[in-house]
């Protein structure tokens, strides 16, 4: 579990009213703009949540529907994230339903820390892979990737320039709990050009659009095809 997860424990609340204060609040983080402002993001579903709490992913308030009172994973779960500080708010399938955006929501929903980590400075493993993504658009592709990256045990991933938040709902329902696995990093252009001189290994780059491929190691850049 995080360090900086609160020692008290979490509150329990009955909300009914998709105009409460504190829905409209957790509603607005499907904009990017409050994610980044808030520094938290949604996620959807018990194994999700559940994901995040166990690779100590600090989560900050539950919400789960009441009509699953009698479900045991739900409230176990419940019980554990209050002890480790998060509030629990019981709705109605309206309210959820409104978070979501969906008719047919997930039981569970849990609103959690952004999780950023730092390159390091210079890579003492040349022997260790990293993804680097340029600008991709799609929040399901990035989930995808992500998820695979974590099948294929990389180091991490460096998100440069504009890239889709790797934080919002859809990114994360495609990475199905593999975005709590693999670290994220995020640089502009200048700051990764900067930290690739610290790569001694072999660098591999594609392009969506290109017919050709490359592949640079010490000697020089070796074109081939995909």
């Amino acid at each position: 579990m995080s360090d900086n997860q609160p020692n008290r424990p979490g509150r329990i609340f009955e909300i009914t009213a998709v105009s409460n204060p504190r829905i409209k609040s957790i509603k607005a983080l499907s904009q990017k703009k409050n994610r980044d402002l808030d520094g938290t993001f949604l996620v959807e579903g018990i194994k999700l949540v559940r994901d995040a709490f166990e690779n100590g992913w600090q989560i900050e308030t539950l919400i789960y529907a009441a009509t699953t009172n009698d479900n045991v994973q739900v409230t176990e779960l419940a019980a554990k994230l209050r002890v480790a500080g998060a509030d629990i708010l019981e709705v109605n399938e309206k309210v959820l339903s409104s978070i979501t955006r969906r008719d047919n929501p997930q039981l569970v929903v849990g609103v959690m820390r952004q999780n950023w980590k730092r390159a390091p400075e210079k890579i003492s493993n040349p022997s260790t892979t990293w993804i680097a993504l340029d600008r991709v658009r799609d929040p399901g592709n990035l989930g995808t990737i992500i998820r695979t990256a974590d099948s294929a045990g990389v180091e991490g991933i460096i998100l440069v320039g504009e890239t889709t938040d790797p934080f919002s709902m859809e990114a994360t329902r495609a990475s199905m709990g593999s975005i709590f696995n693999v670290p994220l990093v995020r640089m502009d252009v200048t700051e990764f050009l900067k930290w690739r001189i610290t790569w001694e290994g072999l660098v591999v780059g594609t392009h969506l659009e290109g017919a050709t491929d490359f592949r640079k190691i010490d000697t020089g850049v070796h074109p081939f095809c995909c």
